[in-house]
């Protein structure tokens, strides 16, 4: 019998060294390997997996992270639910460096990745709200605990990278809606959808979007420095998310795909 978890955070290394007892598992997928070894340990009574979105070393830049291998790996040890924090541009003045936003849509923009599991056959999910209402609650009650000050709902544009936006495009994604602009929330949003698992994000705002305000561009320097500048809040949220976190699933994720014939048998 391999590895177990109910649940699975999605993000950056800083999370996985504060599960107790955790041990890293390689899991075999249809789709080649997930980023990096699976981390699987306790938080407060919970069996939880991390898994580095990019890898441990970084080295799978947002146009070429396995996305769908990452999913069903997480599926295949019992994950239902998952926690996926993120690093994301503020496309608005009011989102700047140090915010956290909880979105509740998502507008893809990204270009050849794919994006679903089901490559034959008549599967057409539900995918109108792209996150776990339940999970986006927990996120947002975790942050009001920590003295947080996330915003509830926001549209994330999720473009193809990993190049930042140009001053027109960014414009752009401000006009048709969105409020903030992220490289790597799709496919993954839409692959948990299709194995009806329950996905919610915590967006932290790194840096305005290029064509805000003023003639500043954006820098990987500044990303990574306002990250690490908030990386211990946000993983104080997430561990309170965890232990709040309904271990009975009973939201619209969890019956995505009931009355779906599927080409195949999922994990």
């Amino acid at each position: 019998m391999g590895p177990a978890a109910e649940l699975a955070v999605i993000g950056g290394s800083g999370l996985y060294a504060l599960l107790d007892g955790a041990v890293e598992h390689t899991v075999e997928t249809p789709y080649g390997a997930p980023s990096d070894p699976i981390t699987i340990g306790r938080v407060d009574g919970r069996t939880v997996a991390f898994l580095p979105r990019h890898g441990k070393d970084h080295r799978y830049p947002p146009h070429l992270i396995p996305y769908r291998a990452n999913l069903w790996a997480l599926r295949s040890i019992g994950v239902r639910q998952i926690l996926a924090p993120c690093a994301v541009g503020g496309l608005r003045p009011e989102f700047g460096p140090g915010a956290f936003v909880v979105p509740d849509q998502l507008i893809d923009r990204t270009s050849g990745r794919v994006q679903t599991y089901y490559d034959r056959g008549a599967v057409h999910v539900s995918f109108a709200d792209p996150y776990c209402p339940v999970g986006r609650q927990t996120l947002l009650a975790a942050a009001d605990r920590r003295g947080v000050d996330a915003t509830d709902g926001g549209t994330v544009v999720v473009v193809e990278g990993p190049r930042f936006s140009t001053r027109a495009e960014s414009r752009w994604f401000t006009a048709i809606g969105g409020t903030v602009v992220n490289m790597t929330g799709h496919p993954e949003a839409v692959l948990a959808r299709e194995l009806a698992i329950c996905y919610s994000s915590i967006a932290l705002v790194t840096d305005l979007d290029a064509g805000v305000e003023g003639e500043h561009g954006v820098t990987q320097e500044e990303v990574f420095r306002v990250f690490g500048e908030n990386s211990a809040r946000l993983r104080g949220l997430l561990l309170d998310a965890i232990t709040t976190l309904p271990v009975d699933r009973d939201c619209p994720c969890s019956r995505a795909l009931d009355g779906i014939e599927l080409p195949f048998t999922l994990p």
